[in-house]
């Protein structure tokens, strides 16, 4: 089975920005439409068999919480579906929006 492993915000970023990852976000609904990383598409129990379904498994994927906790768990769960790089963003949204405000949107 693949592990996951932790990424860095200034890891990150050249990921995110060149979109050479898929960026997911676990936050709730309220928090992730308050604001999120710019392309990241929120994942939750009621997209996740469509997401699993569709995802590119090839291609990293970072998985984004509040603080970089939960994320650990969701990102070893998809490391274990099959991804071959699982990344937890480190720090979570919160630590991203502090540094990376350029590359935040709401909606």
């Amino acid at each position: 089975m693949n592990q996951f492993r932790h990424l860095s915000i200034s890891d990150a970023r050249p990921m995110i920005e060149g979109k050479q990852a898929v960026v997911v976000d676990i936050r709730d609904a309220m928090s992730y439409a308050a604001g999120h990383i710019t392309g990241a598409q929120p994942l939750h129990n009621d997209n996740l068999n469509d997401f699993l379904a569709q995802a590119d498994k090839t291609k990293p994927v970072i998985v984004c919480c509040y603080h970089g906790n939960s994320s650990q768990g969701a990102a070893q769960y998809l490391a274990g579906q099959g991804f071959n790089e699982a990344y937890s963003l480190d720090g979570g949204y919160e630590m991203w929006k502090l540094s990376h405000s350029d590359l935040c949107e709401k909606g």
